[in-house]
């Protein structure tokens, strides 16, 4: 009982790259999901050995597809239906922005004063 027909929005949403089908189907229309460097439309069939530039919020993607994929499931077992290949130069441009982003804490002199340094600039003031 083999499928034959697998559309490309469809197994963007299945192997979880996407959040909803609609949004993969957005992100085809939008020019964001590549095929030999030309934009793939969302009808497109997909087929086993494809290579596709997915470009999310998060990151730039290079997939190969390894099995088709017609339903959504779990992300340990949809990882198993695509071989990332994306590029060494990308993951280190993202560990790079995720280290200077993502300290957990305000970076000082940015931003709105404290509620201690509002009462000590008004004290200050004299208001």
């Amino acid at each position: 009982m083999e499928k034959e027909k697998l559309r490309l929005d469809k197994y963007l949403w299945a192997i979880r790259l996407f959040k909803t089908r609609s949004m993969a189907a957005a992100a085809c229309d939008s020019g964001k999901i590549k095929f030999d460097g030309s934009q793939a439309k969302a009808s497109r069939q997909v087929s086993v050995g494809d290579e596709y530039e997915v470009k999310t919020e998060a990151k730039r993607w290079r997939i190969k597809v390894t099995e088709l994929l017609y339903n959504r499931v779990a992300y340990s077992e949809a990882i198993k239906y695509y071989l990332d290949i994306t590029p060494a130069e990308e993951l280190q441009r993202l560990q790079y922005q995720a280290a200077s982003f993502h300290t957990g804490k305000r970076q000082s002199k940015i931003g709105r004063p404290t509620k201690r340094e509002r009462r000590d600039l008004d004290e200050f003031l004299g208001d």
